[in-house]
């Protein structure tokens, strides 16, 4: 297999059409939404939103982003980790591990050292020193998700 390259889409904007057309296919979320916060990434000097990708070649194997709130009921656990998506053929080699430390890095480099993330996974997140927080209300949905909180060692005594 060849090597992971962990890109920030901001670092590489040409990929910003295949990127959002990438996570649209995995969520099923509009492109438009993808596209549109993408586009903001791009514009503007703000940490949030961020798009990050792994790419093996020219192939997207992997994904997530950073945007104030993953359409939860929790407004104020913000900004959120988003689209954590890795492709079956990819898994179990760490890749979303890494992708997740890039983008704690990257934030807490840019004085974000407080993440969040929505989930109904149990065990997996915690590998990366992810700690289950509370339970939220995804947007539409009828059961309790759980929010996960990073705390960044950066900068911190």
């Amino acid at each position: 297999m060849d090597e992971i390259r962990y890109v920030k889409l901001r670092q590489q904007p040409a990929l910003k059409a295949r990127a959002a057309a990438w996570f649209h296919e995995k969520w099923g979320i509009p492109l438009q939404a993808y596209l549109q916060s993408m586009d903001e990434c791009l514009r503007s000097e703000a940490p949030v939103p961020q798009w990050y990708l792994a790419m093996t070649g020219d192939t997207i194997v992997g994904g997530m982003g950073v945007i104030e709130n993953d359409f939860h009921d929790r407004k104020d656990l913000r900004p959120n980790v988003c689209a954590v998506y890795v492709e079956p053929a990819y898994r179990c080699q760490a890749i979303a591990g890494r992708l997740l430390q890039v983008v704690c890095d990257d934030m807490a480099r840019q004085g974000i050292d407080t993440l969040y993330l929505l989930t109904d996974h149990t065990g997996f997140y915690e590998r990366y020193g992810w700690q289950c927080y509370c339970p939220a209300m995804g947007d539409g949905e009828n059961v309790p998700s759980r929010i996960y909180i990073h705390e960044s060692k950066t900068g911190k005594a």
